[in-house]
């Protein structure tokens, strides 16, 4: 979390349509009369990224598809720093209803919107929006939480349970990774794989799926079909995917897939979220439990 003396913030370049109908929502803030990008203060506590979504929730009656982090600006507010962070979403759905705050919202194509925005800083971000084209498939990869210490579990270690840590870090990841609007769920066989991904297939409305080829044992035994099938995921247009799998592949699925990743280590209860377009990965930006309300 940011200072006290510094003001965070988030926001979003929030999208809809493709290619030539591909257009981006401004905001009108009758207050200050001006067109930005929808965004604001965190509440007490709030981590970023559900910021960013609730604001959008708030500021444009979107319900929406998150992919990837696009920048984090900084600049002056009556001399105290203000960051903001921003995500590129697709707009799902949802109505706009002028309020106090808000009270026009217009979709436009990406050159008309840099016209139409009040600010540099806002147009710098939706540069960096359009330096990359829009993700066709996202794909989350996601270790899972913690489990106890492997010498203290008698049992089949396929069978090893979350323990309270554990449990704690995947309700905050059903909360972080609901954002993403997955459309399937898929775990590594062993339990605390499966375990990890319960809260947010529940909270989605998903069942779990569970595949052994993104296991640790299988991506040891054969790494070209564990690499197979996560670049199959990478290629189906439209969807995004979460997978929770172990301490061995998901570092080396990063490390080979991840645009710009020097660093593929993942804590447990974290993840990556790696963005395609037409099956190759152009962004991967990575998440940690403890932030989550």
């Amino acid at each position: 979390m940011p200072p006290a003396s510094m003001i965070a913030a988030a926001g979003a370049v929030v999208w809809r349509g493709r290619g030539s109908d591909l257009e981006i929502a401004l905001v009108h803030r009758p207050r200050y009369d001006d067109w930005g990008l929808p965004k604001g203060k965190l509440q007490s506590g709030e981590g970023e990224l559900l910021a960013a979504v609730r604001e959008v929730a708030e500021e444009l009656g979107s319900s929406v598809a998150v992919s990837r982090r696009i920048t984090r600006v900084h600049y002056l507010v009556d001399d105290v720093p203000k960051t903001v962070t921003y995500w590129a979403m697709q707009h799902r759905a949802g109505v706009f209803s002028p309020n106090a705050e808000i009270d026009a919202v217009e979709w436009l194509p990406p050159a008309k919107a840099a016209q139409r925005l009040s600010y540099d800083t806002d147009r710098t971000v939706l540069r960096e929006f359009a330096a990359l084209p829009v993700p066709s498939a996202v794909v989350i990869l996601v270790r899972h939480a913690r489990a106890g210490k492997r010498r203290d579990w008698a049992g089949d270690d396929l069978l090893r349970p979350l323990d309270e840590v554990g449990r704690d870090q995947a309700d905050q990841l059903a909360v972080l990774l609901a954002c993403f609007a997955p459309d399937r769920i898929i775990s590594a066989d062993p339990l605390r794989c499966v375990q990890t991904v319960q809260p947010l297939a529940q909270r989605v409305g998903q069942k779990v799926q569970v595949e052994s080829v993104f296991s640790d044992a299988t991506y040891e035994n054969s790494r070209e079909d564990t690499l197979t099938a996560m670049q199959t995921l990478l290629a189906r247009p439209g969807q995004t995917t979460v997978v929770c799998s172990q301490g061995i592949t998901i570092p080396a699925l990063v490390e080979t897939l991840g645009p710009g990743v020097r660093h593929p280590d993942t804590r447990k209860g974290a993840a990556w979220a790696i963005s395609a377009v037409d099956g190759e990965a152009v962004a991967a930006d990575y998440y940690e439990t403890g932030h989550v309300r």
